[in-house]
C-alpha cells in the first residue's frame, strides 16, 4: 500500500506539473502577469488544486464510503489485496532489506516497540460510547478498572480515624454496645491498641455468644487477617484478598502502624462508584454547581478529582485523597477560607473537621498566589 500510494503521488505531481502548469502558466501570460511569476504561480496553483483533489478524492471520501459499510468492503476488495501483495512481493522485500541495513548501519533496532498509552485506551472508549458502541456505564466502568490499576491502597483503604475495632480485653456490656451500634458485619480487633490488632471478628459469632448467655472469650473468636503495606498497589490488594481467610486487610506503615482497612467493597467502590446502601446518607464525593465550580469531600480520591477537573497530576505522588492533593500545595496546616491555586484551579477551604479537610470548593479564576502541582 505504501509503495502504491507513493507511486501515485508522485506520478501526480510530474504529470500535473509538466502538463497543467504549462497551461496554467500560459492562461497567467494571457491575463498580463509577468512571465517570471506566471510558470511558478501557475505551477504552484496545479499542485494546490491536485492536492485538494487528491485528498478529498483518494483519501477522505473513499475512507467515509468504506467506514459505512466496513467489513463488505473490505472482503469485497480482498482478493484484489492479495493479488497485489503477492506481485508487490519481491519490492517489499528490497524495502524491508534496505530498511533494516540502514538501521543496522545507524546501530538501532528496526524492532517496533507496539506500545498503547493509557491515554489512547482511554480516547478509544470515549470515541466508543459517542459511536453507540458502549453504553455511558460501561464507559465509567471500564474507566474505573483502569483506574484501580494505577491506585495504591492508601486511596482505597477506610483511614484508621473512621475504623471501628474491639478490644479482646473489653467487658461483654462494652462489646454488645459497640455491636449494636455498629453496621459492620467484621470487627478488627486488638489488644489496648488499634496497633495491636489481632485479627477480625464475625459481628454474628460475637453477637450468638452474648445471645446466648455463654462467657465472651474475644481472642478465640478472632480470626487472621492479612497485614499488607502502605506501598501495596489495589491490584496486589486483590489478590491478597481472595487468599484471605476473611476478606478484610489490614494497611500498616513501614513503622508497623496501623492505617486503616481495606476490603472488597473498597475495590468495588472504586470501579463502580459507592453505593447509597453504604454510604450512610453521606454526600457524594463530587457536586458539581451552577457556576462550574466543585464541592469536593476531603476524602476523594485524588485520581477521581483529576478526571472530573480535567488536571494531570504526577505519576509519582505522595498524596491519595483531594485532602492530600490540597495540603500539598499548602505545605501547612490551612484554616478555613483559605485559597491555593494550582493548574488554573482555585481550590478554597469550605470545611475543616478537626486537622481533616473536609470539604473543599474548587472553582476556575486566578488567584494571587500561585502554586505547581507537585
Amino acid at each position: 500500500m505504501q509503495i502504491g500510494i507513493t507511486l501515485i503521488g508522485i506520478i501526480n505531481g510530474a504529470y500535473s506539473g509538466e502538463t497543467f502548469g504549462v497551461y496554467a502558466a500560459n492562461s497567467l501570460r494571457e491575463l498580463n502577469v509577468p512571465d517570471r511569476v506566471a510558470g511558478p504561480l501557475g505551477y504552484g496553483i496545479v499542485v494546490a488544486i491536485i492536492t485538494y483533489l487528491s485528498v478529498i478524492i483518494g483519501e477522505l471520501v473513499p475512507k467515509s464510503l468504506a467506514l459505512r459499510n466496513a467489513e463488505g468492503i473490505a472482503c469485497l476488495v480482498a482478493p484484489i489485496m492479495s493479488a497485489f501483495a503477492r506481485l508487490a512481493a519481491p519490492a517489499v522485500w528490497l524495502l524491508d532489506a534496505s530498511t533494516r541495513l540502514i538501521f543496522r548501519l545507524l546501530g538501532l533496532s528496526s524492532e517496533n516497540e507496539a506500545k498503547v498509552t493509557d491515554e489512547e485506551i482511554r480516547a478509544l472508549i470515549s470515541e466508543a460510547e459517542t459511536a453507540g458502541v458502549i453504553e455511558r456505564d460501561e464507559h465509567q466502568l471500564i474507566t474505573g478498572v483502569m483506574r484501580l490499576a494505577d491506585r495504591a491502597v492508601l486511596g482505597l483503604m477506610t483511614p484508621r480515624t473512621d475504623v471501628e475495632w474491639l478490644d479482646v480485653a473489653a467487658s461483654p456490656g462494652d462489646v454488645k454496645r459497640i455491636l449494636l451500634a455498629t453496621l459492620h458485619t467484621r470487627l478488627p480487633a486488638g489488644e489496648g491498641s488499634p496497633d495491636a490488632l489481632l485479627g477480625v471478628v464475625h459481628t454474628r459469632e460475637v453477637l450468638a455468644v452474648l445471645l446466648g448467655g455463654q462467657q465472651l472469650d474475644l481472642r478465640a473468636l478472632v480470626h487472621r487477617a492479612p497485614i499488607i503495606p502502605d506501598t501495596t498497589t489495589a491490584l496486589d490488594v486483590l489478590s491478597v484478598l481472595r487468599e484471605a481467610e476473611v476478606p478484610m486487610a489490614l494497611v500498616h506503615d513501614e513503622y508497623g502502624h496501623f492505617e486503616g482497612l481495606v476490603t472488597p467493597a473498597d475495590i468495588l467502590e472504586a470501579i463502580a462508584g459507592a453505593f447509597k446502601s453504604d454510604s450512610d446518607g453521606a454526600e457524594p464525593h463530587a457536586i458539581e454547581r451552577d457556576d462550574g465550580s466543585w464541592l469536593l469531600s476531603g476524602s476523594m480520591p485524588v485520581d477521581e478529582m483529576a478526571e472530573a477537573l480535567g488536571l494531570s497530576l504526577p505519576v509519582r505522588r505522595a498524596y491519595q485523597t483531594v485532602a492530600g492533593f490540597v495540603l500539598s500545595q499548602f505545605a501547612y496546616i490551612p484554616h478555613v477560607g483559605e485559597k491555593v491555586e494550582a493548574n488554573g484551579w482555585v481550590f478554597e477551604i469550605v470545611d475543616i473537621d478537626g486537622r481533616r479537610i473536609d470539604k473543599v470548593l474548587a472553582s476556575r479564576g486566578p488567584y494571587t498566589r500561585r502554586v505547581p502541582v507537585n
